[in-house]
């Protein structure tokens, strides 16, 4: 007997919710499959896709990947960047044979330049409408104005005391930002309807200003979903990303703690996992938000897994097993 299913039906937003076409809401939960985005071969990748289906019970999984392995001009490809395009390709193939969700996340940081407006081009035309696939614009915006979050300009990135928790070491740079509504454009203009994902300003942690007037305007499409990340040094949950997620659905795209305190991590700001990881997934479920916990690769914090056997981590992973099988966590304390 065949374990494959028929693709996912096709999404749109409604209201603060994800429905399918014939109007039944999803719940999309699932993890992230790191390493794309800094190799271009992957690690694992279509094990990683079968493990979190078959073990793990996922609806929806996070491709982190990078806009110059697309093209072919990242460190040791020498084929254009075919096999990393096929790859990408065999990973929603085997997502959507699965019936499960993939978000296709370009994992860059800062703003869009022009660059990642080219690569939505591509990718949303190869994409476009496929029912199992969304398009996650752009991973981290961070240190710079709600205007040009939305609307691009000119950027100069510039070390700050934030800088202090990023996870990101790029060199800064002086560029003109095309504006998250600039990728929103690029992707309908190729007559891509699928669902977007917009990570906004802090790391995109903070969605604030979406509700200050910093929405960005769909151009026709079936919805834009608003991305927050949460990990234990974030705090103001209420503000921060909570409010937003009671006018527009909200996908909590990286999540996750680690018991050793990461280097860039204040110590009064590192929370034990054993209290913080049920707190969070009992908010995610009282508010059933969409969310992909961060991260399926046993080498990149926070783990959810401690080998390539898919062990999950006691801190972590189990938890994340435990809610996506159907546990329910009590929200005891905000932060």
């Amino acid at each position: 007997m065949s374990i494959f299913h028929p693709f996912p039906p096709k999404l749109r937003v409604v209201g603060n919710e994800i429905h399918t076409a014939d109007g039944k809401p999803v719940w999309l939960q699932g993890v992230s499959l790191a390493s794309m985005e800094w190799v271009a071969t992957g690690d694992f990748i279509l094990r990683s896709v079968e493990k979190a289906v078959t073990d793990w019970g996922v609806n929806c999984l996070r491709l982190p990947v990078r806009e110059h392995f697309w093209a072919g001009t990242g460190p040791e490809q020498t084929d254009g960047g075919a096999a990393y395009r096929a790859l990408v390709a065999a990973t929603v193939d085997l997502c959507a044979a699965r019936g499960v969700y993939v978000a296709i996340d370009l994992h860059r940081f800062c703003a869009p330049n022009a660059a990642d407006a080219a690569f939505w081009a591509s990718v949303a035309t190869r994409f476009a409408n496929h029912p199992a696939v969304l398009f996650e614009l752009f991973n981290e915006p961070h240190n710079i104005s709600w205007e040009t979050w939305r609307d691009g300009g000119p950027v100069t990135e510039e070390a700050t005391a934030s800088d202090a928790l990023a996870e990101n070491t790029a060199p800064l740079t002086t560029f003109q930002s095309v504006g998250m509504q600039g990728l929103v454009d690029t992707v309908r203009g190729v007559g891509a309807q699928n669902l977007l994902i917009c990570g906004a300003l802090d790391w995109a942690y903070d969605l604030s200003g979406i509700l200050t007037g910093f929405a960005l305007d769909d151009r026709g499409g079936h919805g834009i979903v608003y991305a927050s990340h949460v990990y234990p040094w974030k705090s103001e949950w209420q503000t921060r990303f909570l409010d937003a997620a009671a006018h527009y659905p909200l996908f909590i795209g990286e999540v996750g703690c680690e018991v050793e305190r990461m280097p860039f991590i204040p110590p009064e700001r590192h929370e034990d996992p054993y209290t913080w990881a049920p707190d969070m997934l009992g908010l995610i479920q009282q508010y059933r938000l969409h969310w992909t916990a961060w991260c399926f690769h046993p080498n990149s914090t926070p783990r959810l897994i401690l080998d390539w056997d898919y062990t999950p981590t006691p801190f972590w992973g189990t938890f994340v097993q435990r809610a996506l099988a159907g546990e329910q966590f009590v929200l005891t304390r905000m932060r």
